[in-house]
C-alpha cells in the first residue's frame, strides 16, 4: 500500500499521529519555534530524552518519547547546528534519516513541519522540493508509513507545499480529513 500524503495548516504539536518531527539542532536544544512548542506542550520527558541523546550528527535524526503530546514519539531532525543555518544537504539528510527512524519504530503516521524554514532561514520553496522528493524516494521501497502529514504554520507555506507536490507528481494534493 502506498502511503497517503496530506497537507494542512495547523499546530504540529496537536497532531494525533505515531510521531511528529521537530526541526532540531545537533545539540537537541529545544529553544524557539516548533521545538519550543514541543517543550512546552510535551513536558520535561522529551527534554530529558534530548539531553541524554545529544549531540547528534548534522543531518541526523533521534527519537524521543512524545511526553504529554498526542504523538507517541518526537523525531528530532537535525538540519542545523545550534545558532547555524540549514543547508540543502543537511535538510536532505535530516529528512532521509527521519524516514529511516520511522521504519525502525514501525511508525504508520508521521507529521512533518517545514524543516529549517523558521529560525534557520531556509527558503520555503526549496524546503518543500527537497522534503517531498525525499519522501517520494523513501516510499518507492517497502515502508511502514501509511499517512504522512505536512503540517504548515500558515496559508503561504501550505500553498507552497501543495503546489510543489502538484509539480512533482502532476496530481493535486490530498486534503487532510
Amino acid at each position: 500500500m502506498q502511503a497517503k500524503i496530506f497537507f494542512l495548516k495547523g499546530d504540529i504539536t496537536d497532531m494525533a499521529v505515531d510521531a511528529i518531527v521537530n526541526a532540531a539542532n545537533t545539540d537537541l536544544a529545544l529553544g524557539a519555534g516548533v521545538a519550543g512548542a514541543i517543550r512546552r506542550k510535551g513536558g520535561p520527558a522529551i527534554e530529558q530524552d534530548c539531553e541524554r541523546l545529544a549531540p547528534i550528527a548534522l543531518g541526523g535524526a533521534a527519537v524521543t518519547t512524545g511526553g504529554n503530546l498526542k504523538a507517541l514519539y518526537v523525531i528530532h531532525a537535525a538540519s542545523m547546528r545550534l545558532g547555524g543555518q540549514t543547508t540543502a544537504e543537511s535538510l536532505r539528510l535530516a529528512t532521509r534519516n527521519t524516514l529511516l527512524r520511522t521504519e525502525e519504530k514501525t511508525i504508520k503516521s508521521l507529521a512533518f513541519p517545514a524543516i529549517g524554514t523558521g529560525v534557520a532561514g531556509f527558503p520555503m520553496e526549496e524546503c518543500a522540493r527537497i522534503m517531498l522528493t525525499e519522501v517520494f524516494e523513501h516510499l518507492k521501497s517497502r515502508s511502514s508509513l501509511e499517512r504522512i502529514y505536512f503540517v504548515l504554520y500558515d496559508d503561504a507555506a501550505l500553498k507552497v507545499f501543495e503546489d510543489t507536490h502538484t509539480q512533482l507528481t502532476a496530481r493535486p494534493a490530498s486534503a487532510a480529513t
